[in-house]
């Protein structure tokens, strides 16, 4: 089984690919960047690292394998099971595994599993078509230090141009001048003459709006009390943590009650590809608080809980 061809398919749609009993492969965002002396444009990525830490089963990666291979849930979580056995043997005898697009893993000498990511793929949909490039330097061309040097040599002489006189000018100012102030004149007339339209025209128009406003006016004499509601908010998401799985309806139902009779926030979310109706203990939208949410249950009430993820529509 080529386990790292599904983990990386996985990591185009998620944050958090968990390998059951081995570790999980983590993704962060990278925004774009340009480096300063060698001008070369990064576009935005997905970075890749791994946490040894995080082993427990979320059923993500079986239940994509169970999907792909068209074979049962148990079956997918016993391949992967027997697949990481057989990567540990091989990292504890000094070798290095290298994942495909992934990354390369080995053991350091205290015995942790070091990991160093491939860099030739980006995971990230948003920044698909996008690659590096190399920007050539722009040259400033800078003038004013030439056109000094110009000045110096050939100094800019202006001579102002006498010019004949011409009294007929002088009377064509005057009447321009004289225009010019009827106009003013006339305007102002016609301007004031518009103010005085529309501030008879707006009273008018509120004396009739004060008469409708009269006519539409009435009271209430017994006023109804105001009702309040109080709704529960319901938790939605992608991240459920499932309780149990039962063949027959009523069950389920009975398990619902006795969850929210302890408590929980617990609903069904409906029938699997094996017929199976599955009860969860709530549902997140944040992977990281379904996690700390599916410790608590795993300590407090059902250490067989599990964290299922279901793609949005």
């Amino acid at each position: 089984m080529q386990l790292e061809i599904y983990i990386s398919d996985l990591l185009y749609r998620y944050d958090c690919v968990t390998v059951p009993e081995f570790g999980a492969f983590l993704t962060h965002r990278v925004s774009a960047r340009i480096h300063k002396s060698t001008h070369v444009f990064y576009p935005p990525k997905k970075v890749l690292s791994f946490n040894e830490q995080l082993q427990n089963n979320d059923g993500l990666l079986a239940n994509y394998i169970a999907d792909v291979e068209k074979i049962p849930y148990e079956v997918a979580v016993e391949k992967v099971a027997k697949h990481v056995k057989s990567i540990k043997s091989y990292l504890v005898e000094g070798e290095t595994i290298a994942f495909e697009n992934i990354g390369d893993l080995l053991l350091n000498k205290e015995g942790k599993i070091n990991f160093e990511p491939s860099l030739h793929i980006n995971y990230l949909t948003d920044a698909f078509g996008l690659s590096q490039f190399t920007s050539s330097d722009i040259t400033r061309e800078v003038y004013k230090e030439e056109v000094e040097a110009i000045e110096d040599v050939i100094p800019l002489i202006i001579t102002p141009e006498k010019r004949k006189s011409r009294p007929y000018l002088k009377y064509a100012a005057i009447a321009l001048i004289a225009l010019t102030a009827g106009g003013f004149v006339a305007s102002n007339y016609y301007v004031n003459g518009i103010e005085s339209h529309n501030q008879l025209a707006q009273e008018e128009a509120n004396q009739r709006l004060d008469v409708k406003v009269q006519e539409a006016t009435f009271i209430i004499a017994n006023p109804l009390p105001a009702a309040t509601l109080s709704v529960e908010k319901q938790q939605t998401g992608n991240y459920h943590i499932v309780a149990g799985a039962f063949r027959v309806e009523a069950n389920s139902d009975k398990k619902v009650d006795q969850l929210k009779a302890q408590g929980y926030k617990a609903k069904k979310i409906g029938a699997n590809k094996y017929g199976l109706h599955e009860v969860v203990y709530a549902s997140y939208s944040d992977r990281l608080e379904a996690l700390q949410a599916l410790k608590q249950v795993k300590l407090e009430h059902n250490r067989d809980a599990w964290l299922l993820v279901k793609a949005l529509d």
